[in-house]
């Protein structure tokens, strides 16, 4: 499992190194950022499981840093503690109320409280199950809700991408390798949203299976798509040894023992939009994409292609 990731947003240097040296010995990743739209950046590529937000910042305050992770659905699970100078009775409320941050904390601070209430609301966090524990994507119950606010609403499209050969890759190459693969599609699906969608779109992973789901409007989910498709089957094989990779297949054994020839991962990737229903709840919802993400592996075999999209509204 990987390290459970936290975000310092702190100006000062001297704290920031302070809490990073500090939180890196207790077996954390730590991320720094001096500025809110670095702190902003991060985010957008890598969610953290938590942010530890200072409020006076060179080009915003940290409030703002809150309020835009709590707009996105893809942040909005997030813990956020602030770590401030500012303890007014306004700025407590600014930061707990209208924010929504998890804890308010004034300095100077004690590190070992402050960890203490870090641990907490990560483990929090993790009994609640909002973040895939691999890629720190959101999972569960918060996929659940975004798919709840599709039923009620109009102009949407859904995808529901899937690793193809990613089981026989871990049985070869090893789990902790297999985290990697994870690792970089999620990274990939949350770029590839980052430069054609919008703030408003949606990225979360299934707890089980190599399975990512993907919210966006009808316009931009082709292009989304397809961009997608491109660069992980141009970019899969540096996950792979420079045998398998140049001969664009590995050899596993079936339950013969005879060695077979299963070809590099790729992706299959089924869409619904809002066209193709009324739907009625979330388990409908989910089953039709998976039929249309089947169809697009079946499409995928008979065109002789690797990754493939399939789209499920009429052409």
């Amino acid at each position: 499992m990987s390290k459970e990731k936290i975000l310092v947003v702190e100006d000062a240097p001297d704290i920031s190194s302070l809490l990073k040296i500090y939180f890196t010995s207790q077996g954390y990743e730590v991320l720094t950022a001096m500025r809110g739209q670095t702190a902003l950046e991060i985010c957008r590529k890598t969610p953290p499981n938590l942010a530890l937000l200072d409020v006076n910042l060179p080009d915003m305050e940290g409030y703002d840093i809150g309020k835009a992770l709590r707009a996105s659905p893809r942040t909005r699970h997030i813990p956020i503690i602030f770590l401030t100078a500012r303890g007014e009775r306004r700025d407590r409320l600014i930061g707990l109320g209208e924010v929504q941050a998890q804890y308010y904390i004034v300095k100077p601070f004690d590190i070992e409280e402050v960890h203490t209430i870090v641990k907490n609301q990560l483990d929090d966090a993790r009994r609640k199950n909002q973040s895939h524990p691999v890629t720190n994507l959101p999972t569960a119950e918060i996929i659940n809700e975004e798919l709840r606010k599709l039923l009620t609403t109009d102009g949407w499209a859904l995808a529901l991408v899937h690793i193809n050969g990613f089981e026989t890759f871990t049985q070869s190459y090893g789990s902790v390798v297999g985290e990697d693969v994870l690792k970089f599609t999620a990274l990939l699906l949350s770029e590839v949203v980052n430069e054609l969608g919008s703030q408003e779109d949606f990225i979360g992973q299934m707890v089980v299976g190599p399975d990512f789901v993907a919210t966006s409007s009808p316009e931009r989910i082709k292009a989304i798509c397809e961009r997608l498709t491109v660069r992980f089957d141009e970019e899969i094989g540096l996950h792979y040894n420079y045998k398998h990779r140049k001969q664009g297949y590995i050899e596993v054994p079936d339950e013969n023992g005879t060695l077979r020839q299963v070809s590099l991962m790729s992706i299959s990737i089924g869409i619904l939009t809002s066209q193709e229903g009324p739907f009625y709840d979330i388990r409908e919802l989910s089953e039709t994409a998976e039929e249309t993400r089947q169809k697009a592996v079946s499409a995928a075999r008979e065109q002789a292609k690797k990754s493939f999209v399939y789209y499920g509204r009429a052409r």
